[in-house]
This record gives structure tokens, C-alpha cells and sequence, in this order.
């Protein structure tokens, strides 16, 4: 039963997800309304709204906030801990059915983005082409790029900072217009009517109906419309009501402007490396698996790399599984030089390999039951992160005394029946000296596990944390006593029921035993000194106090550096554009930067919500290099941009 529960956890062990942090953020559900050509105020007042008054009275709604920024809303919803994310998203599809009719024509649906797990990102992609324009580009990466990475399991989203659609347009002439007479609403009207699609959305031309059908003798024949403008040229040739300039002649689009093939207004953008380009950004589910998901999104752009020969693509702008993977391959390492040093300790101090073999077996078995059992005591443990393995380690104590105990009380209760010379059962003295010790184990385990009992209370962001950690230990805790009254006592009578038990001291134990001797000695002489010493260290632990960090989370060493950029509002796109561009120029020139990559405003259905004027850029560094030094350089570089506000983070801080 022992191995198969080895077995088990390992198995366990390679089917969990595994990610930095656990999930802190409460259920939360993003509303985007896209409303092309608006101003932040009309987007307020028109969308925003009416639709914060339409979601007001959720059940279990805590906050409601919004962004109403150029040419999209963005309403954020954030429900108290514990909520059914599933149940709350279709609370809000049934309100946005109620608000939609009320919107203004000319805005898009609403959309609500899929569920994000708190530290979504999993992978940033930056595309460029030699050879191929910027709008054939965004085709391409809108149309196969993003469907094959949509289908990666555990990707939510594909968001593609610098997108150009493309689409005819007609930039009218206000003095042609004048000179013809025509205003521009008949021109809109014209365009409108022509068109089945596009952002002129206000006739009832905008959008073609069903053409029925024909019932000949033998046959019933479809009528499909097939519009006659197909591009700028034919939009071009589109007549204007019956207006005639002054030869007599029809007026048409073409006589009032310039119709061109060109992109909507840009309400973002993104620089690769020093050029233009295309920045994608994939987003994982909350329970996704973050190294698994990246796994899966290079597979499939290496799947696609042969159909298109044109496109240069750099998957590692971005790529927090890295510092998983490091942390992973330096935790293993760890574990398994503190296993080394477990059994090395045991067999000094134990002077019995039988006793050693019991309790090193013991140990990783408690672990692996842990792991095991942990995914049915909540989402919040059944994800490898960090909070989870340290609350691992920190029962690693308890966890080791419980194997030692019993075994220890074992051995003795052996060596006396043998020196007794009465004959009792190997299996009656075990049973006896594991029920001795029991109380004492399971009073101890519960004593750990109420101790953490506050931490459970906690609230917010703390709790989302700290409550993973002292989960962890509590079950690791209560396993460990429950292998140590079960399992303990068989491998006990497995493997010293014949064995000679004759007391032989560690040879190391006379050695810490004389020199603790001689520490102790003046200290029992002189009372006064040691409680001076105390006193000292006491009130130099308070005088330090208030110099350490108080911050929730240490400075991780993360390969992937980040840059906020913040123009002064109205900053415009091609200032914001040029920024960006030298600054991924200088940061390339510092050693072990591997590459840039910029976005700048907003994405389509992009979690981030900002105007024009906002940017970040993103660089890795190889691990060959100085963190600190490299880190230091960065810094110096960005600060060489005045008139912005900017810092130098990590992803996870």
C-alpha cells in the first residue's frame, strides 16, 4: 500500500498544473463595448452608463468599475470570494440582453472576455515580415495565426496589439463638397447604403437581408445579393443620389475625395524589436497549466512556420514558463540535496540503517499521501506553486519528528522485551510502544494545525496567499500522524523483528555532548549574563524591525523586464510610436538583452484598457548575465526619457 501510494503522488505530482503564484484574485468578469469613433465622453455618457445601471443588483456583487477611454468601454465586475464564476457570467449575459437594444447603433456588441486566471499572460509573440505590408500581416495573423492558437488547450485569449484591417475608405474633400454642394451625411448615407458591412452602421442599408428564393418548374433556386463593391475602385465608381456637377454630369463618391484602401483609426499599436510589427499576447484560463500552455502555443506556431516562409516570429519576448521551469529545476535540485542530507543526519545520529531506511521511507511517503489527497481539499491547493511547496517545506519538521518518534519509542520498547527475556510477539510490543506515543502524535498535529487556524480568517489579497500555504501544511501535518500510526508501526515489525537490536551510540553524539557541556557550564555559573545576552538580542530584533521590507511578496529574479510608458494625455500615436521605437533601439544595445517588444494603447477585447498615450515595453534577458548589473543599465536607460512616467518592473511584482 506504501508504494502504490509512492506511485500515486508521483503520478499526481506530473498531472497537476503548475504555476507561479495560486490564484488571488476574486471572481471577477470583464465587459468590453468597442464604439469606433467616439470620444471618452460620448463613450461615458452613451454605453458606460447605461450599462453600470443595467448590472447594478448582481447577486454577490462587490465592486463595479469602469473605463471609458477613446472609442471603447470597459466595465469590470468583481464578485466576493467563493462566487460560481459560470453562474455570475450568465447573471450578466442575462442583463446585457436587456441593455443591448438601448445602445446607440453605431457601437458593437458588448463582449464579455473569457475567464483569466490572475497572472494570465502566458506567452508574447512579436511577428514582422521583410516583405509583407502591415495590413497583410494583421490578415494573416487574425485569420490563421489566432484560430490555430485558440485552439491550444488552456489559451482564453489572443490579443494582437498593432492590427490594420483592411478596409476602402473615402477621405471626402471639404472643398469639393462645397463645391457640389453635397454635404458629408449624404456622403455617409451613400457609403452606407452601398455597403453590407462596415463602421458606417446607421442605415438600413448597412446590412442585407435574405433574397428568398425562386420556385421554377423542378427546382426551388436560392437569391443570394452579391455586392458590386468589392474595393476602392468600384466604391469609387458608387453614384450620389442623382447629384450632376456642373456639365451635367453624375457626381460619385470618387468626384467628392480620395477612395483609397486604408485601415480603421488605430487605437493601439506595437513595435518589434526597432520596427514595425505585430505583438501578440496569449492568455491562459485560471486553471490552466502555464508551462503547458506555452508548450502547446510554440508547438503550433512551429506547425505553422513552413506555410509561412514570410513571417519572422520570436515566441520569447515574453515567457514567464521560463522562470516556472528555473524554479522548478532549482527546487529539485533542492529537494533532493535536503533528501541527501535527511538520510546522512538520520544515519549519524540513528547509528542504525534499519531505523534510518524506516524514517527516510516515511518521509517522502507523508509528502506523496499529501499530494495525493490535496486537490479534494480545494482549488487552492491543487495547483504546484509557490505558497503550496513552501507550506510543503516548512511541514518538512513535523513531518520528519513524526517518523522518528514512533520509530525511536519502536526500537526501545524492543531492546527492553529482548533484555527481558519474556517472550511476547514482535507484532504485540510494536502495536504497544506505536499506541504509546499516539496521544503524543496527535495532540502534536492538532496543536500545528490550530496554531495556523488564524490565517484562514484572513482576508483580501493576504488571504488568497497565505491561506494556500497554511492549507498545505495542515493536511501535510494530519497525513504525516495518520502514516505515523499506520504505516510506521508495519514497516517497524517488517524490518526489526528479527534484526539485532544492540544499543550502539553515534560516535558523533560524545562530541556535541562535551561541547554543549562546555557552553553551558559558564552560562549555569553566571545567570546574569545569559539573561543579558537575551535582553540585548531582544532589543536589537525590535530596533531592526522597523528597517525590514514590508512588502507582501519578495523580489523574484525574473528574466523578463517590464517598462511603463505614460505620455502626457493627448500625446498622439506617432510620438507615441517613435518613443518606443528608440527606446527598443538603446535597450537592444545593452549586453544580454535578447530582444523587445512594445504595445501601446489598447488591443481588441484586450484586458487592458487605456488611451493612446500608454505604453509598455518588454525585453528578456539570458541567464548568463548579471541580474543586477543588467537590471541597473535598463533602469539608466529608461530614466534617460524625460517628460514621461516611467519604472522598470517584473511581471509579478
Amino acid at each position: 500500500m506504501a508504494g502504490l501510494t509512492l506511485l500515486l503522488g508521483v503520478l499526481q505530482v506530473q498531472r497537476m498544473p503548475i504555476d507561479v503564484f495560486p490564484e488571488f484574485a476574486p471572481p471577477q468578469v470583464e465587459i468590453q463595448t468597442p464604439a469606433l469613433g467616439l470620444s471618452a465622453e460620448e463613450v461615458e455618457s452613451l454605453i458606460t452608463a447605461p450599462m453600470e445601471e443595467s448590472f447594478a443588483g448582481l447577486p454577490r456583487l462587490e465592486t463595479m468599475r469602469s473605463k471609458s477611454v477613446e472609442q471603447l468601454s470597459s466595465i469590470k465586475l468583481i464578485f466576493s470570494r467563493g462566487t460560481d464564476l459560470m453562474e455570475a457570467r450568465q447573471a450578466i449575459q442575462e442583463r446585457m440582453s436587456l441593455v443591448i437594444p438601448t445602445l446607440p447603433t453605431w457601437a458593437a456588441p458588448p463582449n464579455m472576455l473569457p475567464p483569466l486566471s490572475s497572472t494570465a499572460r502566458t506567452v508574447k509573440i512579436g511577428i514582422s515580415s521583410d516583405t509583407l505590408s502591415t495590413i497583410d500581416l494583421s490578415m494573416i495573423t487574425y485569420w490563421t495565426i489566432r484560430q490555430r492558437l485558440l485552439r491550444v488547450p488552456g489559451v482564453a485569449n489572443v490579443a494582437i496589439w498593432g492590427e490594420r484591417i483592411d478596409m476602402p475608405t473615402v477621405q471626402v474633400d471639404p472643398e469639393l463638397l462645397a463645391l457640389h454642394g453635397i454635404t458629408s451625411a449624404e456622403v455617409m448615407q451613400v457609403m452606407s447604403d452601398t455597403l453590407d458591412s462596415g463602421l458606417v452602421q446607421y442605415s438600413e442599408g448597412s446590412v442585407i437581408g435574405t433574397g428568398g428564393y425562386v420556385d421554377t418548374a423542378d427546382n426551388r433556386l436560392p437569391v443570394n445579393y452579391i455586392s458590386s463593391v468589392q474595393n476602392a475602385e468600384t466604391l469609387g465608381q458608387v453614384p450620389i443620389n442623382a447629384r450632376t456637377d456642373a456639365g451635367g454630369n453624375q457626381l460619385r463618391l470618387e468626384d467628392v475625395g480620395s477612395v483609397i484602401h486604408s485601415t480603421w483609426p488605430m487605437i493601439g499599436d506595437a513595435v518589434v524589436n526597432d520596427g514595425e510589427g505585430l505583438l501578440l499576447i496569449v492568455e491562459k484560463f485560471p486553471w490552466a497549466n502555464t508551462v503547458e500552455v506555452t508548450h502547446g502555443v510554440e508547438d503550433a506556431m512551429a506547425e505553422m512556420a513552413p506555410g509561412l516562409p514570410e513571417l519572422d516570429y520570436d515566441t520569447t519576448i515574453f515567457r514567464p514558463a521560463t522562470f516556472v521551469e528555473m524554479s522548478i529545476e532549482n527546487l529539485t535540485r533542492a529537494i533532493l540535496i535536503g533528501a541527501v542530507l535527511v538520510v546522512l543526519i538520520l544515519l549519524l545520529f540513528l547509528y542504525e540503517w534499519r531505523t534510518a531506511l524506516i524514517s527516510a521511507t516515511i518521509i517522502p511517503l507523508s509528502l506523496m499521501a499529501t499530494l495525493l489527497i490535496m486537490p479534494f481539499f480545494g482549488a487552492e491547493v491543487s495547483t504546484i506553486n509557490v505558497m503550496v511547496l513552501a507550506g510543503l517545506v516548512i511541514a518538512v519538521g513535523a513531518v520528519v519528528d513524526d517518523a522518528i518518534v514512533d520509530v525511536e519509542n519502536i526500537v526501545r520498547r524492543l531492546r527492553e522485551q529482548r533484555a527481558s527475556g519474556v517472550d511476547v510477539p514482535t507484532s504485540r510490543v510494536v502495536i504497544e510502544a506505536s499506541v504509546e506515543v499516539r496521544n503524543a502524535i496527535v495532540y502534536a498535529s492538532l496543536i500545528e494545525a490550530v496554531a495556523l487556524m488564524p490565517v484562514f480568517f484572513l482576508e483580501g489579497l493576504s488571504g488568497a496567499f497565505f491561506q494556500p500555504l497554511a492549507r498545505a501544511y495542515v493536511i501535510a501535518v494530519l497525513v504525516s500522524g495518520f502514516i505515523a500510526m499506520t504505516v510506521t508501526p508495519a514497516l517497524s515489525y517488517m524490518l526489526l523483528r528479527n534484526a539485532p537490536l544492540n544499543k550502539r551510540q553515534s560516535p558523533i553524539l560524545p562530541l556535541l555532548h562535551r561541547g554543549y557541556d562546555r557552553a553551558l557550564k559558564p552560562t549555569l555559573g553566571r545567570p546574569a549574563l545569559a539573561i543579558g545576552a537575551f535582553v540585548l538580542l531582544a532589543f536589537s530584533g525590535i530596533g531592526v524591525y522597523p528597517r525590514l521590507g514590508q512588502e507582501l511578496l519578495p523580489d523574484f529574479k525574473e528574466r523578463d523586464f517590464l517598462m511603463h510608458w505614460l505620455g502626457k494625455p493627448g500625446t498622439s500615436h506617432p510620438e507615441m510610436v517613435r518613443i518606443s521605437e528608440l527606446a527598443c533601439q538603446e535597450l537592444l544595445t545593452i549586453d544580454g538583452v535578447n530582444n523587445c517588444g512594445s504595445h501601446i494603447g489598447q488591443a481588441l477585447l484586450m484586458d487592458e484598457v487605456y488611451g493612446i498615450y500608454f505604453g509598455e515595453n518588454w525585453i528578456s534577458v539570458d541567464p548568463s548575465v548579471d541580474y543586477d548589473e543588467t537590471l541597473a543599465t535598463v533602469q539608466a536607460t529608461v530614466d534617460g526619457y524625460p517628460g514621461l512616467v516611467r519604472d522598470v518592473q517584473t511581471y509579478l511584482k
